[in-house]
């Protein structure tokens, strides 16, 4: 039989392969001679959007009450760059995320794929919450409303229950307030694949950094699974709120962002607290090309020593 590792490794040749695949035709805008280098795109899983690989996590500044202009220029400047997805929820800032992002929404919805989600496990909560979500985000739909941190098997009983949270998106997506499902989690992959083993939604958000191999990896079963399945995956938690950056380990977003780009999924949110970093990253995602299996082992050994802090999540949240 072949070992997890070994299996392990097989994926990540072959995402490798999909990666260079993505980057030379199936995925990403095509650049004829002296184009400007545009964003590059990726299939959302089966939902038939093509997704910005970089796009904008509606934390950092984006959530800090009385930073709003300061929010609202990163975001205008953001789809400025090309991105094309934007992920929020209610409980960033008690609701601040979502009223910076509907103060740019009101005059360029059309622009952006926007996901937000439901922390409640009941029917009556989630439908209460999606209201105030869509008033915030001066809005009148979804294109993907999520579950938000899915941690443990009694979350998943809740929201399967027949009062549950799952019926509530389920009567969203056919009144057509929301037009795609999701699941989110950071904490627990098995939680997260039992989930989306009971259940088709059209996507995950999924914790993913180059210390994720060391300590409950998502990048195994559940990403191998989501990716079967054809569920677009989106990754977080990639620079771990800069607990990941080390003199002794990971250095640079180069080497964080182009550890995550190298895998299967269809894009990587990230939240800002300036320009500098949203020109950065942007940068970044254009020039990317995809790592080899021994740069990507090699940045893995440069975060063995700190997992509990480049992975703090799956323990402390």
């Amino acid at each position: 039989m072949t070992s997890p590792r070994w299996s392990r490794r097989d994926f990540l040749k072959r995402s490798v392969g999909a990666a260079i695949l993505l980057s030379t035709g199936r995925g990403f805008h095509l650049l004829a001679q002296n184009e400007p280098v545009q964003m590059p795109l990726r299939p959302l899983g089966r939902t038939g959007f093509s997704v910005s690989l970089f796009s904008l996590g509606a934390q950092g500044i984006i959530e800090r009450a009385g930073r709003e202009q300061a929010a609202q220029e990163l975001i205008h400047r953001s789809l400025d760059a090309g991105v094309n997805y934007i992920d929020t929820a209610p409980s960033y800032g008690h609701g601040v995320s979502e009223r910076n992002v509907g103060a740019v929404m009101k005059h360029r919805r059309a622009e952006v794929f926007l996901a937000s989600k439901t922390h409640d496990r009941s029917y009556s909560g989630t439908m209460r919450l999606f209201e105030e979500s869509l008033q915030r985000l001066q809005t009148d739909y979804l294109d993907l409303y999520q579950l938000h941190n899915v941690r443990t098997d009694g979350d998943l009983q809740r929201i399967f229950a027949a009062e549950g949270a799952l019926k509530a998106l389920l009567e969203l997506k056919e009144q057509g307030s929301v037009k795609h499902l999701g699941i989110t989690g950071h904490r627990d992959p098995d939680v997260l694949l039992e989930g989306i083993r009971r259940f088709d939604f059209d996507c995950l958000l999924m914790t993913l950094n180059a210390a994720d191999i060391h300590h409950a990896p998502f990048q195994t079963e559940l990403l191998q699974t989501a990716v079967a399945k054809d569920m677009g995956v989106i990754a977080m938690k990639i620079p771990a709120h800069g607990r990941i950056f080390r003199s002794d380990g990971i250095t640079t977003m180069d080497q964080a962002l182009g550890y995550v780009y190298t895998f299967p999924i269809s894009t990587a949110i990230v939240g800002m607290s300036n320009l500098d970093e949203l020109e950065e990253n942007a940068a970044i995602t254009r020039k990317f090309q995809p790592l080899s299996p021994a740069e990507m082992d090699r940045l893995e050994e440069l975060t063995a020593h700190y997992v509990a802090d480049a992975s703090f999540f799956k323990f402390q949240w």
